[in-house]
């Protein structure tokens, strides 16, 4: 086994003999830094895949409740859309987080990246400035503030167990 050395014997190097440090613990440090990496994309693929789920079975939902297609109801009911959006994205991911360990303050950090991007599209929808309802542009707004949240708490969601 390989390992880094001091000068040994009068303690002259100035470093701790209890410091000495293998070269498969240095490497397995490294790898070790690898597999949070691999955690942290596999919990931002878990997170898009809850959005996913979410938004599919929200629309599916809406759907069968105002009994038209999604393009009239985009037209007829756009704020309505969106939100139906924002919390059919929000509502599993939460519960995702919740079931991989996070507490209440990395939930409601995610459930914010999912509802603020909201805020202006149904400000414009509201005040009649767009015509429907913008949910393509806004759910793909969402992917990029979702991982700006993971990334700022980049420690948090490299370490959560799958």
């Amino acid at each position: 086994m390989a390992e880094t050395h001091t000068l040994a014997g009068d303690g002259s190097s100035g470093q701790d003999p209890s410091q000495v440090v293998s070269a498969e613990e240095a490497v397995s440090t490294h790898a070790g830094h690898e597999g949070h990496r691999s955690v942290f994309w596999w919990h931002f693929v878990e997170m898009v895949v809850a959005m996913a789920i979410g938004m599919i079975a929200g629309a599916a939902v809406f759907l069968t409740i105002v009994r038209m297609t999604w393009d009239e109801a985009l037209l007829r009911y756009p704020v309505l859309c969106l939100l139906v959006m924002a919390f059919s994205m929000t509502l599993p991911m939460v519960a995702w987080m919740h079931h991989r360990g996070h507490g209440w303050r990395s939930s409601s950090e995610m459930a914010a990246a999912m509802i603020v991007p909201a805020i202006p599209f149904i400000c414009l929808a509201s005040l009649h400035v767009i015509k429907g309802a913008p949910c393509g542009l806004y759910c793909a707004l969402t992917v990029p503030v979702m991982l700006g949240v993971m990334l700022y708490r980049r420690s948090e969601y490299a370490v959560h167990a799958m």
